[in-house]
């Protein structure tokens, strides 16, 4: 397959943690470009310039998915270098509730700033990507989100979370999985095929690498299996490795 006809995915928030790994597994296992897009542009490129050493297909490129600006960059540099986008991963969200260091936010300032970031501005990303995927062969559109973000698993008392307050991230992750139904019924008709991934718990810093959570590698399944569905494959589903979730 030669440069020009692999495929292209963009991955927010992918220079560190399950992102990183997502973009990995995409470059090594399944022949993909990885556009590796983070706030960090030193670590993202750091990060691309590593898989390019070990001769795979990478790029980096600044992202912050909470500035306009920031975006349009991002998204002019991909249609400038590749023309088009085959697989976009809204991987890149925040986790403040119950973190000591965001102790001191008022409830507006906490759901703000996570709204802001997990649904906000995945839905200005995903926006600004559309002309991009409409582009493509055949297109996959995926958002990172989470069990916790299902309404009916909420009352679940069999959950890690559930005497845990998590109310803002659980409140971003249901409006993600709201986000993503919207977009599976625009693109209906298209071929595109648009799904909810939930890693599970995963030590990563957004969980303070909490003791049960699996390694990135592990987290970093399903969003990959979604990333390499083929054409005619299911879309508008809420899945994580082990199977189905209740919306």
């Amino acid at each position: 397959m030669s440069p020009s006809k692999k495929t292209v995915a963009l991955i927010s928030g992918s220079n560190t943690g399950i992102g990183l790994a997502v973009a990995q597994q995409l470059a090594k296992d399944h022949g993909y470009h990885v556009i590796i897009a983070s706030r960090n542009e030193a670590s993202g490129k750091g990060e691309a310039d590593k898989l390019v050493a070990d001769g795979f297909a990478a790029s980096s490129v600044q992202l912050d998915i909470t500035s306009d600006d920031s975006i349009t960059k991002a998204v002019s540099w991909i249609e400038k270098e590749f023309g088009v986008l085959d697989v976009l991963i809204n991987n890149a969200a925040i986790l403040l509730d119950s973190h000591e260091q965001y102790k001191d936010l008022t409830p507006r300032e906490l759901f703000s700033q996570t709204l802001n970031t997990n649904v906000t501005g995945t839905a200005c990303l995903t926006e600004a990507c559309l002309p991009l995927l409409r582009k493509s062969e055949f297109a996959r559109l995926i958002f990172v989100s989470s069990r916790m973000g299902s309404i009916q698993e909420t009352l679940n008392k069999e959950t890690l979370y559930y005497n845990t307050d998590y109310k803002a991230y659980d409140c971003s992750k249901a409006a993600l999985n709201m986000l993503a139904l919207n977009y599976a019924r625009i693109l209906n008709d298209t071929g595109v095929l648009v799904n909810v991934a939930c890693p599970g718990l995963v030590k990563t810093k957004a969980t303070a690498y909490h003791p049960y959570g699996t390694t990135t590698d592990v987290g970093a399944i399903r969003i990959v299996q979604l990333a390499t569905a083929g054409k005619g494959t299911a879309t508008a589903t809420f899945t994580d490795r082990d199977g189905v979730i209740p919306w």
